[in-house]
């Protein structure tokens, strides 16, 4: 029996049942025949304790058909032997009857009481420990044995789909996701000839958490009992037919991949059910993401893996003439990921009948998914041969960086330290032949590959690129060493050994160009060093006087030294000692340098953590970073993936590209490309106004007026993890995520220039342009996690189950003259509910048999999460007990809509949220994600005063006159009382020196009020009007004004509401003194002619004589609405909290009402401290870690002058 739940009271699990008679025949003194009688399987799907278990004839039947036929095994001295079936006996049923005599397999030693043994069983080769207990009274001996499934050496276990995630040993000392462990319990009576198993007991359980397995999980529990009947002699030897050898006691996996185990299908026939399928999603999807059908497309992968390759071949000829369906088999073959795809490809290359761009976006996905086996590798290797790989220069690089990548799985999995030379030399030949011809391009192409490919046979080959490490002089260009550089990085984890030598070796030839040196720097410390090397490092940058090299390697120890995550344990205590040595030289260095930044949080509860990096590389010769390199990675469950990596490389001679740009996901480098003179100056010339007919946007121009219509969906498994382990049972225990994404984009155009094109682009620039559109841009995502016994005739488990939805939609028409600088939209009216963003996910148990598809359950694991179920139960606590143990646990339910109406357009935007979770005390902080989750933003039609025809939007750049709304506004704004100023300034003292800046500043904003009287003139309007017929039209206007002056520059923005009797309008002025150009102010008034609510702010920076750089800011408000009170109030109440977590200290004070002040001020190089007045409360950090060093502004300070002194006294 085994079951699949939280073990948790009150939560639905899934599990199956088997009951059987079994009977053995000794045929010899080493050989048994088994057979199984009264075979029953049962399915349960419910809550332990109140619903109970379903019986399954249908499957009973199959399974039994096959059980009942002879097995025949080999058994001695406690070790079972090699297992014999007739040849039609299906893997998952072979496994089941290791299951069963998997009981015989035990050491029984009278001698010791407590043993350990490493020995074979189902699991593979593990560790067991024994204890022996003899009953007195009976003379029985009690045996109980204890595997260890964690650590076997040679565990009956496939791990797929994580080869490009490096392992973190010290991450999983912090804990892990998975836990597995075996107990067998014998009663074994004495014999004359040795020992009689009279019973035996086995429980297994496995824990497993995404997360640390502390915190919560999900549980397998799996038992199975042997009791003896009866024993009887007999000399009868039954026959049997012809068998074959099906190995040893331990668990073999057949097939066991091509089993999805979301789901169970009848796969007979799968020709027609692929074609309908594909033309089915291919109209679905049409025109915009259908989420309906989106987990279809798993079922489509199904089916692809197992179909031949000749079946492939017709679906090929059946489908390949539509675009639609086309691209759809393209998309989704890839996941055949076995050797059928490789020759699948290998046809459509010798056909020629894929484009280009068909062929890289297939092999790039399919060489990405392909299952790394030596016969594949072999297969694989073809593609770099074939003429057709090099047609195209995109086509051949995404072969041959897909190929390395292929290279770097295949040791992962396969071989590791010892992974044969001969999958990456040709590879290796590409780039000596580069060499031999000194072609740039091919050597930094195929060092990119062999930087994917990460194989440390590669480190001989990679020296000869390397100046002062190979043994023949290097001259070649800084672009091939920067390639040659970074095709360690793989390497600093598989052989971190080689390559600090080599790298070392490149940091301190102070000759060589500034940028390898900092990349060999870079790559250093990716092998963690140890304390030593660090050290020598340390007292190199001592003496080190370029200054690039210096900042930057300073900069990366530094950030490093701050760094939490498990990886970096060791190396972060290093750091920290090289930082105080190399402080006092290089503590205060310039931004101007070269700079590294590593930033990073690990959390121990959900052992998940994330680190980010950017490196800027500059030389003495040019201001502009010549590499600005961006590394993401992502720590869990003790791996550690690199997400995205960007780069780009610029300041390249004139010959040579001017950019040079790369991305790596996953670590894995897939796409590049260069940037030249002669490709800038023809895309230059093609977009032109000179550019005539010979341009491609001319055509492009016709066939938009004609009318266009494009279409694209991708279809595309982002990612498949599979860990598979066999159980106590004969049942694979399966691990896997899925996340699936189906993307659509559809654009319908069609534009009008009058008066019409002639000769030249450049009369677009005059022209009156009109442009009607509508489309689609979107995706869903569907995720699945499941945890349970995954076969090809049956399933259950704990499923979650995610569904991410985008949709945008659109539709509109256009005018535009750019001479003119006006601009007009007009929106259809809201007339349906549009959802564009929803995620909603749940955590479900499930039972599916092959023999009863409709028999199939997927009930939620919490019934109250039932999304039908409206009898809601308020949030509360229950005590249940399970066992001897009380368990206290919380029902969380809220329900969240927040909608903001716009009901001049007829619209409202809404926000909606909705959980259910049960939060039992011991397992945080699982209980955060198990449970029914919906989220959801949607615009929805709603009642408006007048009907809505259509949204017309309108903006005008060339205004020469003010809008009427706004003219009016104007001679209001000048009688409005000037105590806005004073009430700036309503806590401040009343020294001469104050009222003295007043009177200066209040002289200004009369100037500026002049000016704005005498010369203003709005910069630009838009309008936002709601359209309905002959009506006045409602809705919004805004205006933007700018008014120079001498030493004030004044910046306005006036919204005003259009509409009968609308006088609600918001000012915003803002200005900047040209003197002090340090201060920003800003005047916000809003309401009824801009008179009912005020706010005002103000910032400034400040470098007093003798103290540290300052930036102060304020906010002061006279009157604002009650609901912003309100909102301030409940915020005032988590200030405390928030301060005492975040480490603030915080005292009672009157400080000034209204008015909210922060001060940031530069305490060391590498701190702040910063203080927050409130009106009742300062809260205040002296010393904040910043992960940037603060600049020496000793220059800065004489360029000031004593500007920023009056700021300072001013704030």
């Amino acid at each position: 029996m085994v079951n699949i739940g939280r073990g948790m009271p009150n939560l639905v699990e899934s599990g199956v049942r088997l009951v059987c008679k079994v009977k053995i025949i000794g045929v010899s003194a080493q050989t048994f025949l088994l057979r199984v009688s009264n075979l029953n399987f049962e399915e349960f799907n419910g809550i332990p304790g109140k619903n109970a278990f379903d019986a399954s004839p249908k499957l009973t039947k199959r399974i039994a058909a096959e059980l009942s036929k002879p097995f025949m095994f080999e058994y001695a001295k406690g070790r079972v032997g090699d297992i014999r079936t007739s040849a039609e006996i299906s893997d998952t049923i072979v496994n089941i009857v290791r299951g069963i005599i998997g009981f015989f397999q035990v050491t029984v030693k009278t001698t010791q009481r407590v043993y350990e043994l490493e020995e074979f069983g189902i699991h593979g080769l593990c560790q067991s420990t024994y204890a022996n207990e003899e009953d007195a009274n009976s003379q029985e001996l009690s045996v109980t044995q204890i595997v260890d499934i964690n650590n076997c050496k040679k565990k009956a276990a496939i791990y797929r789909g994580m080869a490009l995630a490096v392992d973190n040993k010290l991450s999983k000392e912090r804990g892990d996701s998975v836990i597995s462990t075996v107990r067998y319990v014998y009663t074994v009576k004495p014999t004359v000839d040795g020992g009689l198993i009279k019973k035996a007991h086995a429980l297994e359980r496995q824990h497993f958490s995404p997360f640390n397995v502390k915190g919560g999980n999900s549980k397998l529990q799996a038992t199975k009992e042997l009791v003896l009947l009866s024993v009887t002699d007999t000399v009868v030897t039954p026959a049997v037919g012809p068998m074959i050898s099906r190995g040893n006691l331990v668990y073999k996996f057949v097939k066991v991949l091509a089993q999805i185990p979301i789901l169970m299908k009848k796969l007979d026939d799968p020709v027609p059910k692929i074609a309908d399928m594909i033309k089915r999603l291919a109209q679905a999807n049409i025109y915009q993401t259908d989420s309906a059908t989106s987990e279809d497309v798993v079922v489509l992968f199904q089916l692809l893996r197992v179909t031949s390759l000749e079946n492939h071949e017709v679906l090929w000829k059946q489908l390949s003439g539509n675009d639609e369906h086309r691209r759809w088999l393209l998309d989704t073959i890839v996941e055949v990921a076995d050797a059928r795809v490789l020759k699948f490809l290998k046809n459509r290359f010798k056909a020629g009948d894929v484009s280009a761009n068909e062929a890289g976006q297939t092999l790039l996905i399919a060489f990405n998914h392909l299952a790394a086996e030596t016969d594949l590798m072999e297969m694989a290797k073809e593609f770099l041969s074939m003429p057709f790989s090099k047609s195209h220069p995109m086509l051949w690089n995404t072969v041959v960086l897909s190929y390395g990548s292929l290279v770097y799985r295949y040791c992962t999995y396969e071989y590791d330290r010892s992974c044969p030379a001969a999958v990456v030399q040709p590879l290796l030949d590409l780039v000596i032949d580069g060499l031999k011809r000194n072609n740039e391009f091919d050597m930094v192409l195929a060092l990119k590959a062999i930087g994917n490919a990460g194989h440390p046979s590669s480190i001989k080959t990679i020296r000869r690129f390397l100046p002062g490490v190979s043994a023949a002089p290097v001259t070649l260009p800084a672009r091939v060493l920067s390639a040659a550089v970074q095709s360690l990085r793989h390497l600093a984890v598989r052989d971190p050994h080689s390559v600090q030598d080599i790298t070392v070796s490149l940091f301190v030839q102070r000759h060589l160009p500034t940028e390898i040196r900092m990349l060999a720097c870079m790559i250093l410390f990716e092998t963690k060093p140890p304390l030593a090397l660090v050290s020598t490092v340390t007292a190199f940058l001592l003496e080190e006087a370029d200054m690039h090299v210096a900042s930057f390697s300073y900069s990366l120890i530094g950030s490093i030294a701050k760094s939490s995550t498990p990886d970096n344990h060791f190396l972060s205590t290093a750091c920290n000692v090289a930082v105080k040595i190399l402080a006092p030289k290089f503590g205060r260095v310039s931004y101007h340098y070269s700079k590294a930044m590593h930033l990073d949080w690990f959390n121990d509860d959900f052992l998940i953590g994330t680190a980010t990096e950017i490196f800027m590389l500059k030389n003495a010769a040019s201001y502009i970073p010549t590499e600005i390199v961006t590394k993401g990675k992502f720590h869990f469950i003790g791996k550690i993936l690199q997400l995205v990596e960007l780069q780009d490389w610029k300041t390249l001679p004139g010959d040579k590209p001017l950019l040079s740009a790369y991305t790596r996901i996953f670590g894995q480098e897939f796409f590049f490309a260069d940037l030249n003179n002669d490709l800038i100056q023809s895309v230059i010339k093609t977009v032109s106004p000179s550019a005539g007919k010979e341009s491609p946007v001319w055509s492009m121009i016709e066939n938009l007026q004609k009318g266009m219509s494009w279409h694209w969906t991708k279809p595309f498994l982002m990612f498949e993890t599979r860990y598979i382990q066999a159980t106590s049972l004969g049942l694979p225990l399966e691990i896997s995520k899925y996340y699936n994404t189906v993307t659509t984009i559809t654009v319908n155009a069609k534009a009008a220039i009058s008066p019409p094109l002639t000769d030249r682009l450049g009369q677009l620039l005059t022209s009156d342009v009109s442009l009607v559109t509508d489309g689609f841009a979107g995706f869903s995502k569907d995720q699945f996690v499941f945890h349970g016994i995954n076969t090809d005739i049956f399933q259950c488990g704990a499923e979650l189950k995610s569904k991410t939805v985008v949709a945008i939609p659109w539709e509109f028409s256009m005018k535009m003259n750019v001479k003119q600088k006006t601009f007009e939209i007009d929106l259809p009216a809201c007339k349906e509910e549009t959802k564009l963003f929803s995620v909603k996910f749940d955590v479900y148990a499930v039972s599916r048999n092959i023999e009863e598809p409709s028999r199939a359950k997927m009930t939620p694991m919490m019934p109250d999460s039932v999304e039908a179920n409206k009898d809601i139960e308020p949030p509360k606590q229950r005590y249940l007990t399970s066992g001897q143990k009380i368990v206290k646990f919380d029902i969380y339910h809220p329900q969240v809509k927040v909608c903001a109406e716009a009901n001049i357009y007829g619209a409202v935007f809404c926000v909606e949220f909705e959980a259910t979770r049960s939060h039992y005390i011991d397992e945080y902080p699982l209980y955060y994600f198990l449970g029914y989750t919906n989220f959801a933003c949607t615009i929805q039609p709603v009642q408006s005063n007048k009907p809505v025809d259509k949204i017309h939007i309108e903006m005008n750049a060339s205004l020469t006159k003010y809008p009427v709304s706004v003219r009016h506004l104007l001679d209001t704004l000048q009688k409005l009382p000037k105590y806005a100023t004073k009430s700036f300034h309503h806590s401040s003292s009343s020294s001469s020196s104050r009222t003295s800046h007043q009177a200066s500043f209040k002289a200004k904003e009369a100037s500026a009020s002049e000016a704005l009287n005498a010369n203003s003139e709005p910069v630009f309007a838009i309008k936002v009007l709601a359209m309905n017929g002959n009506t006045k039209p409602e809705g919004y206007e805004v205006a933007a004004f700018y008014t120079p002056a001498a030493q004030m520059d004044n910046t306005q923005l006036i919204v005003s509401q259009i509409g009968e009797e609308a006088n609600w309008k918001l000012c915003t002025d803002a200005n900047v003194d040209k003197v002090r150009q340090e201060q920003l102010k800003m005047h916000l008034r809003w309401g009824a002619e801009c008179q009912s609510y005020e706010m005002s702010m103000k910032t400034a920076t400040a470098h007093l004589p003798g103290s540290r750089p300052t930036l102060k800011a304020k906010i002061h408000w006279k009157t604002v609405p009650g609901y912003m009170i309100e909102v301030g109030k409940s915020i005032e109440k988590y200030i405390p909290g928030m301060a005492f977590l975040l480490g603030f200290y915080q005292k009672h004070a009157t400080n000034a009402k209204h008015e909210v002040s922060a001060s940031v001020v530069a305490a060391t190089a590498g701190s702040i401290a910063t203080t927050i007045k409130l009106p009742d409360l300062t809260v205040y950090h002296q010393e904040i870690a910043i992960p940037i060093q603060v600049t020496d502004f000793e220059d800065g300070q004489q360029l000031m002058g004593n500007s920023t002194l009056e700021m300072h006294k001013e704030l």
